[in-house]
């Protein structure tokens, strides 16, 4: 029998589990719950899972175990947020007031705010800067139970900017708890100094910004931001055809404020996961679902902007597999919480809370393409799990505005307590 380093018993134990691929469909609302079940872990791994009978007849417990009574409290997979841009300079809280005046994202932006008003932040920032903001938001995510977190760049929009935004989040995921998944999102809109001169931009992104990081293993997904009045499908098509030329894995922000056809964009070039879909045709849910890409929904973000959320009921109906994640960024999503993002999409959006508990681990796992290693509780997959002080994973969406966490553990380390 195999000596364990941390035992958790008494707790109930959601394992996410027991699926081949990702969820989809009436399948959304079933999700494996053990009462009273037990998780074993050696190392980084875990080696037992189910109810304590058949864990302790399988694990040795020595003296150097550590064991936590997890009773009347929940067990779940760590909790991935697989949208966000939580690297950036600046903050833009005087946005947040237009926007309660009722200013539209689009009109903050044509008025030079935006991500525009982030870039010129995150230029003027050193990467040292960066890295300690980013690492304070980490700290913020890890404290409520997020385990793994994408990291969009975007905020520079030019090489040495973008270059800097993926190496101070390269550089922390050496060095935080956390594992942090890098995307290069240069095409997130057009610079000022490109504003007039749109095809020389996409030169940059495509010969220089492209191949640097690229070299630089700085990033694994590319991403464009698809919308009228930002990159166009055909703009769009061209920097992505590039990336994937250079073997990026690639993502789109599609549809968020109009029917673009980016979703469909997304099939046609078999994206790993099309994100926002705000405005997604029946025809890109349909798309999407026969060329196997993962929707990645963003509650907060239509709760922010006070926008139609995603179509999910269709989505579901259709068997789209999808992901819930918090886009976490300094204008349209000024928050670090996935249980908030949960609690939106259970009220908002009428999703189960056995849903959105799949949306945030397994699907998210395959929306990072980790599924293999995070996503649900499962013997020999990364020890990452969060221990809830509460005595049902219903209770976690329910009870919104207090963080319930107990402990969070990260590859068999307790990093919460």
């Amino acid at each position: 029998m195999e000596t364990v380093d941390l035992l958790i018993k008494n707790g109930q134990v959601v394992t996410a589990a027991g699926h081949d691929g990702p969820v989809a469909g009436e399948n959304m609302n079933e999700l494996e719950v053990l009462e009273n079940g037990c998780v074993a872990v050696k190392g980084e791994q875990i080696v037992a899972v189910g109810l304590e009978d058949k864990v302790m007849s399988e694990v040795q417990i020595t003296d150097k175990t550590r064991i936590i009574d997890a009773t009347d409290k929940v067990v779940t997979p760590g909790l991935i947020d697989s949208h966000t841009h939580f690297i950036f300079g600046g903050s833009r809280e005087d946005e947040f007031v237009m926007r309660i005046q009722g200013a539209s994202y689009m009109e903050i932006m044509e008025a030079g705010g935006g991500i525009l008003n982030t870039v010129r932040a995150t230029r003027a920032a050193s990467l040292e800067e960066l890295k300690e903001l980013g690492r304070k938001r980490l700290d913020w995510m890890l404290k409520m139970g997020t385990t793994t977190v994408e990291s969009k760049s975007g905020y520079g929009l030019n090489l040495e900017a973008e270059l800097k935004q993926l190496q101070a989040s390269y550089e922390l995921n050496q060095e935080h708890p956390m594992d942090i998944v890098n995307t290069f999102l240069g095409a997130h809109a057009w610079p000022e100094e490109y504003k007039d001169d749109h095809e020389g931009y996409i030169k940059v992104i495509i010969e220089e910004m492209l191949p640097k990081v690229k070299e630089a293993g700085l990033a694994e997904f590319c991403d464009v931001f698809c919308e009228k009045g930002v990159f166009s499908i055909e703009e769009t098509r061209e920097i992505m055809l590039a990336a994937k030329e250079m073997g990026f894995d690639l993502k789109l922000h599609a549809d968020e404020m109009t029917s673009l056809g980016g979703a469909e964009l997304a099939a046609e070039l078999r994206a790993v996961s099309a994100e926002h879909l705000l405005m997604i045709s029946d025809e890109g849910i349909d798309a999407m679902r026969d060329k196997g890409v993962m929707a990645v929904l963003l509650p907060a973000t239509a709760f922010t902007l006070r926008k139609p959320y995603a179509p999910v009921q269709k989505m579901m109906e259709a068997g789209l597999p999808f992901a819930l994640a918090t886009d976490f960024n300094p204008g349209s999503s000024p928050t670090p919480s996935l249980p908030l993002a949960m609690t939106i999409a259970c009220l908002y959006m009428q999703l189960t809370p056995e849903a959105v508990f799949n949306a945030v681990t397994i699907n998210a796992a395959y929306a990072l393409k980790r599924a293999d290693q995070i996503g649900s509780i499962e013997v020999g997959k990364q020890a990452d799990l969060v221990i809830f002080d509460i005595d049902s994973y219903r209770k976690i969406p329910y009870f919104y505005g207090v963080n319930l966490v107990d402990k969070v553990i990260k590859k068999g380390k307790v990093v919460v307590d």
